[in-house]
């Protein structure tokens, strides 16, 4: 089901006409044809914004936790009342197979609403320090971005604990998967969010991003996105002190440890990295293996890729459907190309679309080995279903391996419990996976160097919308 809405934005608790006549399509990636086509805004329409949610502010700051959690209670009621609509519409306008959209997209902005209030429920808003007083207070007025791949996810990881901290919000949802972003519109009023505390406007980074951003009625900008994006949102928010929340790249490096169960974490490992297409920031697309053993990690990440079913989105037989755009499409076959160019050794998939698919943006599972970590195929966020095989030496080799990149977000290993923590503690990343452990809603989520800054899931994500005031003489001594 796609919203009635797709031409207007909502602003200040009503759906409103755009400043401008400009549309864009919203194309099917399995398909290559337009489903919908949304309004996109200009810089008049995130003044509108911004001005609604800047007057909202003032009462919703003050607005009581139980009246903030009937509200996010609510928000968990409806979005699972509309979980086929959201699933259906995000498998539409990204091509995440049916069965992903129904059991991860839909439900992890679902888990984002109710894990935030289950946290609420027992948030302390004040500490006592000695004779002064702790408040935690919301940020203000806070300026949303996000991206296409997760699109529910990343807007609910947001939203929900901005709502919980007592901020209003304008969100800029992508415009190449903006459609469920307005079904989330639709739930949030109908729950009762006051006019004015959540907003949407469409649009491109360029023209509403970028206004967004440079606000001086927004108090901090949330970025989900790339990491070349997410310079210039820093950028841009930078003559105004605003505060940057940024989830950007990452090029997440997996150990397999000499003691590690290959068969298991291998095989696991390959076939989980093309989940979502490979669209993932988190991917663990750059898998070490001891140089001993490369060809034996060769001919099991060989057979879990190629047991990787292309296709249809809406076929069960399906495990990953397109990626999302012409546009990703041609980068991912350019960095293939490059691999093949750079000399690595092509163990399956490569350039073109997978046999009997024609139309659509479809990536063959891609893999190489005897990678080297200097080749770009090594370096450079690819966001397709590529996964690269690095040799390393010993133990210490690994390490500077999987450390010798710009980005921090996320790292795996596998191996003997004891071990594989040892060497977790040593990765710069923001988050480690040992022996296949899943992500855990509860848990911060974010990185270090170009991965970004700040946290978003869980506590510290609550935090993260949160100003610290000192009040000093308010406790007796």
């Amino acid at each position: 089901m796609i919203s009635e809405n797709t031409g207007k934005f909502y602003i200040d608790g009503a759906w409103v006409e755009p400043s401008t006549d400009t549309t864009l399509e919203v194309i099917n990636p399995a398909t290559e044809e337009a489903i919908a086509s949304i309004a996109m805004g200009g810089t008049a329409d995130v003044d509108a914004a911004v001005a609604a949610a800047k007057a909202a502010f003032d009462t919703w700051s003050l607005s009581t936790k139980e009246e903030r959690l009937t509200i996010l209670n609510k928000v968990v009621e409806l979005i699972g009342s509309r979980a086929d609509d959201l699933a259906n519409v995000i498998s539409a306008e990204m091509g995440a197979p049916g069965f992903l959209a129904k059991a991860a997209q839909a439900p992890t902005g679902l888990m984002h609403f109710l894990t935030t209030a289950g946290i609420l429920e027992n948030f302390e808003f004040e500490e006592e320090l000695g004779t002064t007083l702790l408040v935690k207070e919301p940020v203000g007025v806070v300026g949303m971005i996000t991206p296409w791949n997760w699109p529910l996810n990343q807007i609910a990881c947001k939203v929900a604990p901005a709502l919980a901290a007592g901020c209003t919000m304008v969100l800029k949802p992508s415009e190449v998967a903006p459609l469920n972003a307005l079904l989330l519109a639709e739930i949030l009023d109908e729950a009762g969010v006051p006019a004015g505390v959540f907003n949407l406007v469409n649009g491109d980074g360029p023209t509403v991003g970028s206004h967004l951003s440079a606000h001086p009625d927004v108090d901090m900008m949330s970025f989900t996105g790339s990491t070349r994006a997410g310079i210039e949102v820093a950028r841009n928010a930078a003559d105004t002190v605003k505060r940057v929340a940024q989830e950007l790249g990452g090029k997440s490096a997996n150990i397999i440890l000499d003691d590690a169960d290959f068969a298991t974490a291998v095989g696991r490992d390959a076939g989980g990295m093309c989940v979502n297409s490979g669209q993932s920031c988190n991917a663990a697309t750059r898998m070490l293996v001891p140089m001993a053993r490369m060809d034996e990690a060769k001919e099991i990440a060989k057979a879990a890729m190629e047991g990787v079913v292309v296709g249809d989105p809406s076929s069960d037989a399906t495990t990953i459907g397109p990626v999302v755009s012409e546009l990703q499409w041609n980068r991912i076959q350019a960095l293939i190309q490059a691999g093949i160019d750079e000399g690595a050794t092509l163990v399956t998939g490569g350039t073109g679309r997978p046999d009997g698919l024609e139309k659509g943006y479809y990536v063959r599972p891609t893999l190489f080995a005897d990678v080297t970590n200097d080749m770009r195929i090594a370096q450079e966020e690819i966001f397709g279903p590529v996964l690269v095989l690095i040799g390393y030496e010993n133990e210490d080799h690994a390490v500077e391996i999987a450390n010798d990149t710009v980005y921090g977000l996320s790292g795996y290993i596998s191996g003997s419990p004891e071990r594989a923590l040892d060497v977790a503690k040593r990765i710069r990343t923001g988050m480690m996976h040992v022996n296949g452990a899943q992500l855990d809603f509860n848990a911060p989520f974010g990185g270090y160097k170009r991965s970004g800054n700040g946290r978003e899931w869980g506590l510290l994500g609550l935090e993260d919308f949160l100003e610290t005031k000192a009040i000093m003489g308010a406790v007796a001594g």
